[in-house]
């Protein structure tokens, strides 16, 4: 097929306008101006077209030459992706950097693999073996933490006729052919290629069942998300969304991370690229990076790839995905995004929606989440893996009705609802429990029951209604104080405040607080909601609230969340006949006088 050329007419910031196209397709990649820049058309007319270039376009001028490449803005897959750092349409940035300097040079295009390094390959097919698209080829060590699958790429089912020994070889080599149906014959390579806003196929997508477990009391107990189910993390600045964020990375029971930082400032993602490589896998000791793609493109990169940004993280995680791994994608912000997406419309003057964001906003957001999910991965095995989506928003001045998050929720399942005055108050995560809310909970509740405790939904709805009704109680307090309220709502207010301290809170930056298993969180609640059934019983035989609140137990409530978490369980059974027994003895003394 020829390649289409033609010559720049116009440059609007990232958006350039070319003619002389005719052929030209939409989503192709061209080369653009005297230096090749990086670019997509977006959209076509005749042989007019319209580029949006992934690069800085200063400079550039009408009369320049474009030309397309024949192919879709693609990722390439295959061993190396793990423990990358990526930009926006996956060049990768320390290799750039050796080569280049600090800066990234336009025109710059280095491959996202290395060609050069050898990968130890482990066939697990044989010459002669039938096989369909998704089957596993062979096997590479990708890093000490996941071992990459070799598949045969979508469309492609045959016989393998040749297959590669054990051995080492290059991402670029050939190790294995497959004859098709037709006789023809396809050579297959440890990576392939994928347009990155199309979504990888699978056999089936299978219900929400199954809990993502954060080790976080606030998520896994109250605001649940389901493997590969999609949670919006909102907040205004300084509430803890990238905290949040990265104690999912680090904590959540995914086998891969893929982490984009989407238009955030700079300083922000320098934390990030400088904090990921030194954090630890806890469960295996090993680097947190040897799970984990970071692409990262800051606030003050070019408008247009941040756009892309997030597609070609999607793909990547798609791909591992395939490989039956359960995969956590975290996006930060998706705010960010969608101001990349209001920029280029307006460069294109396109009719504004709502606060000037172009029309398709919510369909695009949609685009993006429904590509999370749990699925039948194509193969003959029927391997299941799943993608989680995290997107955090960035709502200017903390405002929930602006449109990019009113569109998120529409779409997403989980709402964490970062509160600044719970961040200002030092309550951290700052979830705000009275705006949050889980469609996954009927879903993941059979696996609660089955794996943890079986009145675990009747526990985590009663703690709910106790801080709800504390919530209706406040504005008393306020006017009369807390000591003019019948003793039983002094109890509520007494239990409430333990929910609040002693379950919701959590300390990332405690050796033992930072993680709590869901036997401790179920254990923890379960000991805090039998502590007001006592009290409850206690009040009315006759025993003052002052007494209750001077229980010795309730510093051991206190202390609970800093129990290690292999000895919780029964240390926290052993809490509560201690508060059996401390009410059992007030009750006797009430009774007695």
């Amino acid at each position: 097929m020829a390649k289409v050329k033609g010559e720049i007419v116009k440059v609007a910031g990232p958006v350039v306008e070319a003619v002389g196209c005719e052929g030209a397709r939409m989503y192709e990649v061209f080369r653009v101006g005297d230096e090749g820049l990086i670019g997509e058309v977006i959209n076509v007319e005749g042989d007019r077209v319209t580029i949006q270039v992934y690069e800085e376009t200063a400079g550039l001028q009408p009369g320049e030459p474009v030309k397309g490449t024949g192919e879709l803005l693609s990722v390439e897959l295959g061993p190396g992706l793990l423990t990358q750092i990526f930009d926006g349409i996956q060049r990768p940035l320390p290799k750039i950097r050796k080569k280049v300097g600090d800066f990234v040079e336009r025109g710059i295009m280095l491959p996202a693999l290395d060609r050069k390094k050898k990968w130890e390959f482990t066939p697990k097919v044989e010459e002669g073996d039938k096989v369909e698209e998704g089957d596993i080829l062979g096997t590479v060590p990708e890093t000490e933490l996941i071992e990459h699958k070799i598949m045969v790429p979508p469309g492609i089912s045959g016989e393998v006729i040749e297959i590669a020994a054990d051995g080492e070889y290059t991402v670029e080599e050939t190790i294995a052919v497959i004859e098709d149906e037709e006789g023809e014959e396809h050579e297959i390579k440890m990576y392939q290629e994928w347009p990155v806003r199309r979504p990888r196929p699978y056999k089936r997508k299978l219900d929400p069942e199954e809990p993502l477990i954060t080790g976080q009391r606030v998520i896994d107990t109250f605001f649940p998300v389901a493997k590969g189910g999609t949670a919006a993390i909102p907040g205004p600045f300084g509430s803890g969304k990238t905290v949040t964020q990265q104690q999912l990375a680090k904590w959540a029971d995914a086998q891969v991370v893929v982490y984009i930082g989407c238009g955030e400032r700079g300083n922000e993602m320098t934390e990030v690229l400088e904090d990921f490589p030194e954090l630890e896998d806890p469960r295996t000791g090993k680097p947190l990076m040897e799970r984990t793609i970071l692409v990262a493109n800051t606030s003050n990169m070019p408008v247009a790839a941040r756009e892309a940004c997030i597609y070609t993280g999607i793909t990547m995680a798609e791909y591992y995905r395939d490989m039956g791994y359960d995969v956590a994608l975290m996006a930060d912000s998706t705010s960010r995004w969608a101001e990349a997406l209001r920029e280029i419309s307006g460069r294109l003057e396109e009719m504004p929606g709502e606060e000037g964001f172009p029309a398709y906003l919510a369909s695009r957001l949609a685009e993006f989440y429904e590509r999370a999910g749990r699925v039948v991965c194509l193969g003959s095995d029927d391997r299941i893996g799943s993608v989680t989506v995290v997107g955090a928003v960035s709502p200017p001045g903390g405002d929930f009705s602006e449109p990019v998050t009113q569109n998120t929720l529409r779409i997403v399942k989980v709402f964490w609802a970062l509160d600044s005055k719970l961040a200002d108050r030092r309550h951290f995560p700052a979830i705000n429990w009275l705006q949050s809310y889980s469609l996954y909970l009927d879903d993941v509740e059979d696996w609660w029951h089955e794996n943890v405790g079986k009145d675990w939904r009747k526990l985590r709805d009663e703690a709910m209604e106790i801080l709800q009704r504390e919530s209706e109680l406040e504005e008393i307090v306020q006017l009369v104080g807390p000591d003019a309220l019948p003793e039983s709502e002094r109890l509520i207010l007494e239990v409430a405040r333990m929910i609040r301290e002693d379950f919701l809170q959590q300390n990332a930056f405690h050796e033992v607080d930072t993680y709590c298993p869901p036997e401790k969180q179920y254990e923890m609640l379960k000991t805090i909601i039998h502590f007001k059934e006592r009290a409850e019983e206690a009040l009315d035989k006759g025993v003052s609230i002052d007494d209750i609140l001077e229980m010795e137990v309730i510093d051991d409530i206190a202390r609970m969340k800093e129990i290690p978490n292999e000895e919780a369980v029964e240390k926290i059974r052993e809490i509560r006949k201690k508060v059996d027994k401390e009410f059992d003895k007030l009750i006797e003394e009430a009774e007695a006088s």
